[in-house]
């Protein structure tokens, strides 16, 4: 009888020694405190547990009040050994030394025998420093960034566990715990180490677990909440998870810049009906009275997210140089995201978010094309929904 996805990971998590966690390159909140809670259970089974992620040092800021694994890397630059082998069947190397110089590494070989032969060289990449990787929060490998673009071999070496509830996962683990119906990758993953090893469901780990929750269903007021979120919050409070310390660290506690930033762009939130779109424009004016940058805009772009229940798109626009606008771009669903990616393909898209820049001359020029080449786009259906 062949085993489930949860029992095959249970089996990967007893043989790993060396398990190495990977986010994507710009993870949601839900996906680092994710990355948190499996490593600090990792750690408490015996575990030389990694978690890495390319921007990892500045997402982990906004959870700074939870528990921190020890090892947190944005690269995994040297996570294999490169062997040089000298066949000595024929000729004994009795002597070895290195130099190092400004752009080199020099190796000298003393053969027991007159010269060496080039043939007897060979060289081989080591097997990787992890012997599993278990990726988070990412529909597939070209999300994780540089970790996969300079560690592709490590796909196909090293056991891949898929942990994601993005309804578009391309399924490329051996092992693939992906849950469209779920909340958040931190209810897949209550569930599956609850079902493994419930004594390591410490009270750190618990509230790595519900901080995920909990930001994933804005604290359980959006449409993705679901029954078995709830069950599994009241669990991991009766594990010691504290939802008050967390829903104050994540909402409550403001800088004063940031309310006063969030305050003029509500004043200024415009609503089309057929695109199911907020957006709002921000000039320098509104950036100079709130003493805010403009790097504090994607904040104030998930506030107001967490607001609108009933639109599917959400904008803000401002002015980049005086003939470009930057748009920023977030959605309550990975269907409405991809909508907007269709329609502005110059548009990078950065975990749940994207950003464009658009020529034009204004903030109401620019607002004036993006929604003209979005209802230009909408087919009759859903012009008349």
């Amino acid at each position: 009888m062949s085993l489930t996805p949860s029992q095959q990971f249970q089996e990967l998590l007893k043989k790993t020694a060396t398990p190495l966690i990977i986010l994507p390159s710009y993870p949601s909140r839900d996906a680092v405190a994710s990355g948190f809670a499996l490593a600090l259970f990792l750690k408490n089974a015996g575990k030389d547990v990694t978690l890495a992620g390319e921007h990892i040092d500045t997402d982990k800021e906004a959870l700074a009040f939870l528990a921190q694994p020890e090892n947190i890397l944005a690269s995994i630059a040297g996570a294999r050994d490169f062997v040089l082998a000298f066949d000595t069947s024929r000729n004994k190397i009795i002597g070895v030394r290195t130099e190092n110089t400004d752009n080199e590494v020099r190796v000298y070989l003393t053969p027991e025998n007159g010269s060496i032969d080039p043939r007897d060289f060979s060289f081989t990449p080591a097997q990787f420093k992890f012997d599993l990787a278990i990726v988070i929060g990412s529909p597939d490998k070209e999300h994780l960034g540089k970790i996969y673009e300079e560690n592709p071999d490590i796909f196909y070496e090293v056991p891949i566990i898929n942990i994601d509830n993005h309804s578009e996962n391309e399924l490329f683990g051996q092992v693939n715990l992906v849950d469209i119906t779920a909340s958040s990758n931190a209810e897949i993953l209550a569930d599956v180490l609850e079902k493994t090893a419930p004594n390591l469901l410490t009270e750190t780990v618990s509230e790595s677990l519900l901080a995920g929750i909990v930001s994933a269903t804005d604290s359980f007021q959006n449409r993705s909440t679901t029954p078995k979120a709830l069950q599994l919050a009241s669990h991991l409070m009766d594990k010691g998870a504290d939802q008050q310390k967390i829903i104050r660290s994540l909402y409550k506690t403001q800088p004063l810049h940031l309310l006063k930033l969030w305050g003029r762009v509500m004043a200024q939130v415009k609503w089309n009906e057929s695109l199911k779109l907020i957006w709002a424009c921000v000039d320098i004016e509104d950036l100079v009275q709130a003493r805010a940058r403009t790097e504090d805009l994607p904040q104030v772009l998930e506030k107001i997210k967490s607001n609108y229940s009933s639109a599917h798109m959400f904008m803000i626009l401002y002015p980049e140089t005086t003939t470009l606008m930057r748009g920023i771009v977030k959605a309550h669903s990975s269907e409405a995201l991809t909508f907007f990616a269709e329609r502005f393909k110059e548009g990078e898209v950065r975990g749940d978010t994207i950003s464009f820049s658009i020529a034009a001359g204004s903030l109401d020029e620019a607002e004036h094309i993006v929604i003209s080449r979005l209802q230009n786009l909408l087919t009759p259906m859903e012009k008349s929904s």
